[in-house]
């Protein structure tokens, strides 16, 4: 069987090091639409981190995320990843990204699920170039580390929801990314799936050491599965341990203070 590594300490021109974070945000701050989104945000990844970001509708998770990886420009504050301002970065292929509804698309799509990961080697090949054939091999090998290689050949729109989140995560982690980012992946995947997927993030994270930061709404879930828990409502309320976040009261404040809670989703 082929093997698929991604390793936090990959090659890069970045200059993280185990003692500098792979994503740090010094005072973020948001508007949309004349609305405070972030305010003073500082927040830190560290290599080998599995950091669950949770918070009520509305509290500027996907903006949070979205500014981290520069697709937002915060309006104040600085972003850094791998040690450079975002702003310069360039090795987006150190990066895997599944963004909200991942699998919300056309069930006739007219593509393979190998065609589906073996995208996700652009960023490496580059845009002008054919996939070589250890772009295939990294395809394969990544479609093997999720349990969906017998599904290589197989329409994208064929499969069920829980398999077609598994074959989005392949293709963010065909580059072989240090840092992997998912936006509530587990919306519209049945429990099996939810159980069998969360067991993939625990072996990418402890056996592979891929640095994780996942946001969703599943707050119990979330809490037993990461190693560290950010609480967000427009500003971080808490970033620490999961058992701190629960001997402290953390979660529980911050879902039951209404003063808190954020109507508007973004």
């Amino acid at each position: 069987m082929r093997t698929f590594e991604a390793s936090p300490t990959a090659s890069t021109a970045a200059s993280a090091t185990p003692a500098s974070p792979l994503v740090a945000l010094e005072h973020v701050c948001f508007r949309y639409g004349g609305e405070q989104v972030l305010h003073e945000v500082n927040l830190e990844v560290q290599i080998g981190d599995f950091l669950g970001i949770i918070g009520p509708n509305g509290a500027g998770k996907t903006t949070l995320l979205r500014i981290m990886l520069g697709l937002a420009r915060s309006e104040c504050g600085h972003v850094r990843l791998f040690g450079q301002d975002v702003r310069a970065f360039r090795d987006w292929h150190q990066i895997g990204y599944v963004p909200q509804k991942a699998v919300a698309f056309e069930a006739r799509f007219p593509a393979s699920v190998f065609e589906v990961v073996l995208s996700g080697r652009t960023g490496v090949a580059g845009l002008a170039r054919r996939f070589s054939a250890a772009d295939r091999e990294a395809a394969l090998g990544a479609l093997e580390t999720v349990g969906m290689a017998e599904y290589r050949d197989r329409l994208i729109g064929r499969l069920s929801s829980g398999q077609q989140q598994r074959v989005f995560i392949a293709r963010a982690l065909a580059s072989q990314p240090a840092l992997l980012v998912l936006d509530e992946p587990t919306v519209g995947v049945d429990v099996e799936a939810q159980e069998q997927f969360y067991g993939l993030l625990r072996r990418l994270n402890r056996e592979r050491g891929t640095t994780l930061v996942l946001v969703s709404h599943d707050v119990g879930v979330i809490a037993a599965e990461v190693t560290r828990l950010a609480c967000l409502n427009r500003t971080l309320v808490f970033h620490g341990s999961p058992e701190e976040a629960i001997r402290t009261g953390a979660i529980a404040r911050m879902y039951r203070d209404d003063s808190l809670l954020v109507t508007h989703r973004h």
